[in-house]
C-alpha cells in the first residue's frame, strides 16, 4: 500500500508563507462533508512556519521549517480514550470523526507536537488533514505544496520500504525522532536547525593595511582529525558546517598554497559562532 508523505527542504525555504496562507485559504469558512468543519478566523493556524537562528553578527544565518500534524505511522492522538474518533486511513492520513469528536477538547493533549487545536465555536479538536478531501478528488498534492514557488515542499506517495530507502538515500529526517512516532512529514538539510556553524574572517596585512584574504585555505580538525577543508570566499569569509556543538573543540589551521601554516585558532564550540578576523601576512 503506497502512503502519502510530504518533504520540506529547509534548505529552499524562503519564508514567503505561501505554505502557511494556501492552508488558511482552504479551510477558513469552509466546510467539507466528512472531512473538516471551518477554521477559526482568528487563532492556531493548523501549518505554521517556524523561525531558527543561528549565530551572531556579523556571520548570522535564518532558516524555517513547518510544523503540522506529522501524521504519524504510531499516532500518539490514537489512543483507548480516542479510538473511536481518530483513525489512520489506508493511505497513511490522520483523520479526525466530526461527529464523533464533538465536545472533546480532551484531544488535545493526545498529540506530543501540539498539532491538534480546539475550535471553541465548532466545539470540535481539529488539525490538518493533508487536504484529504482534494487528495480524494483526484489532486496530485496537498495545497500546500503546490502553492510553495521553490519546491522547498513537495509531496511523494510511495510504499514504506520505498520512502524508507528515499529517506536513507537523501538525508531525511522527522522532527523530534525521540518520540518514535513515525512521522510522515520528512525534512530535508534539517541539520541547519540541529547543528552549528563555524566561521570567521581572514585578512592579510601589508604595510599596516588589511585587505581580504580570498581563495586561502582553511582547515579544521577535531581530536587531531582533519574534519573538512575549505577556501575563503572574496570577503575573506569561511564557514564550516554541520558541526556538533555542546563544547566541542575544534582547530583552524590557516594554511598558504604549500602547505605552510599561517595561523591557528583553538575553536571551543558551545553554539553557532564566528571567531573573528584572523590576520596573516601577504602570500
Amino acid at each position: 500500500m503506497t502512503k502519502w508523505n510530504l518533504i520540506f527542504d529547509v534548505a529552499r525555504c524562503n519564508n514567503c508563507n505561501n505554505c502557511v496562507l494556501a492552508t488558511k485559504d482552504e479551510y477558513l469558512g469552509n466546510r467539507f462533508d466528512g472531512y473538516s468543519e471551518p477554521a477559526p478566523k482568528l487563532g492556531d493556524l493548523w501549518l505554521t512556519l517556524k523561525r531558527h537562528e543561528r549565530g551572531a553578527a556579523p556571520m548570522i544565518d535564518v532558516s524555517h521549517y513547518i510544523e503540522t500534524c506529522q501524521q504519524c505511522d504510531d499516532a500518539p492522538c490514537i489512543n483507548d480514550a480516542t479510538r473511536d474518533a481518530i483513525s489512520k486511513r489506508p493511505d497513511g492520513i490522520v483523520v479526525i470523526d466530526l461527529e464523533k469528536a464533538k465536545g472533546r477538547k480532551d484531544f488535545v493533549q493526545a498529540c506530543p507536537y501540539g498539532q491538534i487545536f480546539w475550535n471553541e465555536e465548532q466545539d470540535l479538536p481539529q488539525k490538518w488533514s493533508f487536504d484529504a478531501h482534494l487528495l480524494d478528488a483526484g489532486w496530485a498534492e496537498p495545497r500546500c505544496s503546490q502553492a510553495c514557488p521553490t519546491q522547498a515542499l513537495t509531496t511523494v506517495r510511495l510504499n514504506d520500504a520505498e520512502m524508507a530507502r528515499k529517506a536513507q538515500a537523501e538525508g531525511l529526517v522527522n522532527l523530534h525522532p525521540e518520540l518514535g512516532t513515525k512521522p510522515r512529514i520528512w525534512y530535508r538539510n534539517f541539520d541547519r536547525v540541529t547543528h552549528a556553524f563555524l566561521g570567521g574572517t581572514v585578512v592579510t596585512m601589508s604595510d599596516n593595511s588589511e585587505d581580504c584574504a580570498e581563495g586561502v585555505t582553511v582547515e579544521l580538525s577535531r581530536d587531531g582529525a582533519v574534519v573538512s577543508t575549505c577556501l575563503t570566499d572574496a570577503f575573506g569569509d569561511f564557514k564550516f558546517e554541520p558541526l556538533e556543538a555542546g563544547g566541542e573543540s575544534y582547530r583552524l589551521r590557516i594554511l598558504a598554497k604549500d602547505g605552510t601554516e599561517l595561523a591557528i585558532r583553538d575553536a571551543p564550540l558551545e553554539t553557532s559562532r564566528h571567531i573573528g578576523v584572523i590576520a596573516i601576512s601577504s602570500q
